[in-house]
């Protein structure tokens, strides 16, 4: 629903930094607060490294979306470039992928918003907050794209200032200023068996999960054709992946630094965990509520990509036009009320299946946007002219996904997911290959004997 596509305003309408605080409201989430958590019972301390890894990974994908929306913005981003490299089925393809990425976030996110709230009210069903959090998050993107950009921007700097807050109690303890009640001291895990716990393998499941921490990168794409000049997208990209990067190192390092690492519950926010042990009874009810803030932010983010995506593929022909078709104050109602049956569907799952389903799902959607992230990057390949050095970043950052993506077949946490972002693709590979064996393929050889060739062209009777 971006303000070029709904008629709510020109496109043009963002400096860079406003785009970098969106991409900040949009990347910091529960993949960062509660998945870290899941990555470092993991690998333990050495999940630091995978978070190396991933931003240099994220790096490389976003430098080539960028500078493929500077050269030519479209309102379909990353799907458009697809298509326009390998054909129609990449982009239906890539943009089905996608759509499914972020439903599938949305439900990660809605249980984790659950998780978080169960904190405060342990004895309420996860689904009674969930309905809550999707009717809240519907209700803004009714609401438009102004109200949206307001409170992306206000809750990314609250979610900044929370993480500093959080770095600020820790130097607090590293000091010595305050003491934790487990009796242990704040020690980082300097020898090889206390920062590699998990030993190399360990390392390897847990990559997804710091890849998917800077799941939102793909948001900004969508987002940059609203620059006043798009050439300033691949500045506001890399301004916001060095604070993430460096937010991220510093915060998960000390988390690891005031508390053993397999004291962690994948089900609870790491920060929350370490900061609960201090005698500062306030402080994680704070984090508490900015953890819930951050987390549904992300989810009104998904829900914008998710709209987005199928109103642009709607528009494209490569969904019924119904999708595209504008109600209520210019709104995709259609397109709307499909991401609300999505919605729907994940408060049943975390209904039925609440025990292990944000795993799962955290899993699969990290897996389906590292898809997309793979393809990109091959997309990159075809558009861009790239330098050798450019070649290397890109090659680099495949092997990259590629590696976290195999890391998950070697553990029981992230092996269902896999093997449950498998059928997503089989399903829309399915479908692809029957749009263009049935109906993509005949209508173009019809298009073709309807073309009049030279000896059937009406020629003017010769007159005397």
């Amino acid at each position: 629903m971006a303000k070029a596509q709904n008629g709510e305003a020109k496109k043009g309408d963002l400096s860079w930094w406003q785009l970098s605080l969106l991409g900040v409201a949009s990347t910091i989430g529960t993949g960062y607060f509660l998945g870290s958590g899941i990555g470092i019972r993991m690998a333990g301390p050495s999940i630091l490294i995978a978070f190396v890894l991933a931003a240099a990974g994220t790096y490389t994908v976003f430098e080539v979306l960028a500078r493929m929306t500077a050269d030519q913005p479209e309102q379909g981003s990353f799907r458009s470039y697809a298509k326009r490299a390998f054909g129609r089925w990449a982009g239906f393809g890539s943009g089905w992928v996608y759509w499914s990425s972020e439903l599938l976030i949305m439900g990660s996110q809605l249980t984790a918003l659950s998780l978080f709230s169960r904190f405060w009210f342990p004895g309420v069903p996860m689904w009674m907050f969930a309905i809550g959090y999707a009717v809240l998050g519907l209700g803004v993107i009714l609401l438009g794209n102004k109200v949206f950009d307001s409170m992306e921007n206000v809750l990314s700097v609250i979610k900044i200032a929370a993480i500093l807050m959080f770095l600020g109690v820790a130097a607090a303890a590293l000091m010595g200023w305050i003491h934790g009640s487990g009796g242990r001291a704040p020690e980082f895990p300097h020898t090889v068996k206390t920062f590699f716990p998990a030993g190399g393998m360990g390392l390897w499941s847990g990559f997804i999960f710091a890849f998917y921490a800077f799941g939102g990168i793909e948001v900004m794409g969508m987002m940059a054709i609203r620059l006043r000049d798009p050439k300033e997208a691949p500045k506001s990209g890399t301004i916001m992946l060095l604070l993430l990067s460096v937010v991220y190192l510093l915060s998960i390092g000390l988390a690891v630094t005031l508390m053993a690492w397999n004291a962690i519950d994948p089900k609870r926010s790491p920060f929350v965990t370490a900061l609960a042990q201090y005698p500062l009874p306030f402080i994680p009810h704070v984090f508490n509520g900015v953890l819930i803030v951050a987390g549904f932010s992300t989810m009104v983010a998904s829900l914008y990509a998710v709209t987005t995506m199928l109103v642009t593929l709607a528009k494209d022909k490569d969904a019924p036009p119904l999708f595209a078709r504008k109600g209520w104050r210019e709104r995709p109602l259609f397109a709307i009320g499909l991401t609300a049956a999505g919605l729907a569907a994940s408060v049943v799952m975390s209904f039925v299946i609440p025990g292990r389903i944000y795993e799962y799902i955290t899993t699969s959607a990290g897996l389906l946007l590292l898809y997309n992230w793979f393809f990109i990057l091959l997309t990159s390949g075809k558009l861009l002219k790239l330098t050798g050095f450019g070649q290397v970043k890109r090659w680099g950052g495949m092997a990259l996904i590629a590696i976290a993506v195999s890391g998950t077949l070697f553990h029981d946490t992230s092996r269902p997911g896999f093997w449950g972002s498998l059928v997503f693709v089989g399903v829309i590979g399915i479908v692809t290959f029957i749009m263009q064996r049935v109906v993509w393929k005949p209508k173009k050889q019809a298009g073709q004997r309807k073309r009049p060739t030279k000896s059937m062209v009406l020629r003017p009777k010769r007159t005397t």
